[in-house]
């Protein structure tokens, strides 16, 4: 029978495409993932890969079995659910990844309505960036991530996942409450505005920009930062404006003046997991009071519009 690990192994290599990517995603070293992977070709006397330059390619036999070995892993994270069900009880270790704000805002409420109703229920939750928590997910060190998808950008759906989307997240502009930008009554008088805006490689820092940009605004950035918390702080104390997201407003924005951008933007929150696990009973309790969590949030309805529309369609 062919060794699961080592099948795992070679499934992430097809996924990966080289051994010190593999290596340094399940921390191993480079010389133990060639050993397991040269043991597996001995055992099933094939070629599975080759040289190929400096680097090592699967042959086709290698890509087949690399496809099997997703399957079958799947439908081992299947089996794993249904016997999950089976037991009648939600127990057992949840890990999660998330980014900040889903942190600051979701995952509280949600921690507490698992404790009182799956006290069985251990979640561990990690801060991760969007890209590294699936990267995470499919290499199987979490069990599920949120992730959020801007106006505008390309859905993310990794192959082998299941999506389940959780709010959609109105994307609000934050003004001092006193001092020269506080009165702010369109984007246009923010064109000298000090802005605390998110990096600019990162996709939100993108969109922020390009959605300004729009709206004929040039953003001048004083203070770049991917942490809301600390943009919100700027704006309170007068040194910055600020675009964040809506599910910090409840709690965060005091000493501010919140408004809706025009257009109304909204990103769409969503968690993923891997597709074989989707039916686990841990996995649908926690989507479940999450939903719930979100669903508590502060109603955003009556915060006004800024004027000054953005010049062609939405970015």
């Amino acid at each position: 029978m062919l060794n699961l690990h080592r099948l795992f192994l070679l499934h992430e290599l097809h996924r990966l495409e080289t051994m010190s990517a593999v290596a340094r995603t399940h921390s191993l070293s480079p010389s133990a993932v060639s050993q397991q992977l040269s043991h597996l070709e001995r055992e099933t006397k094939v070629t599975l890969f080759e040289q190929s330059g400096r680097r090592v390619a699967l042959t086709d036999a290698g890509v087949q079995l690399a496809r099997r070995a997703e399957e079958m892993l799947g439908l081992l994270e299947t089996a794993e659910a249904e016997l999950a069900h089976a037991q009648g009880e939600v127990g057992g270790v949840l890990r999660v990844a998330s980014f900040q704000t889903p942190m600051i805002a979701l995952a509280p409420a949600t921690v507490s309505v698992l404790a009182q109703r799956h006290p069985d229920l251990r979640l561990e939750m990690a801060q991760q960036e969007v890209e590294d928590a699936y990267e995470g997910l499919l290499a199987h060190a979490f069990d599920v991530i949120l992730g959020e998808d801007y106006p505008g950008g390309q859905q993310v759906v990794r192959r082998g996942t299941d999506r389940e989307g959780v709010l959609q997240d109105p994307l609000l502009l934050v003004l001092p409450d006193h001092g020269p930008w506080a009165g702010a009554r369109s984007l246009a008088e923010l064109a000298d505005a000090p802005w605390a805006l998110d990096p600019e490689p990162t996709r939100t820092g993108v969109w922020e920009r390009t959605y300004l940009r729009a709206a004929g605004v040039e953003p001048h950035v004083r203070f770049g930062t991917q942490d809301p918390l600390l943009q919100v702080h700027l704006v309170r104390s007068g040194h910055a404006v600020a675009v964040v997201p809506g599910i910090i407003a409840s709690e965060h924005l005091g000493g501010t003046r919140p408004l809706r951008l025009p257009g109304d933007p909204h990103r769409t929150l969503y968690t993923a997991a891997r597709a074989g696990a989707a039916g686990h009973p841990a996995l649908l309790a926690f989507r479940a009071a999450l939903r719930e969590a979100a669903a508590a949030l502060t109603d955003l309805q009556g915060l006004d519009t800024l004027g000054g529309g953005i010049r062609g369609r939405e970015p």
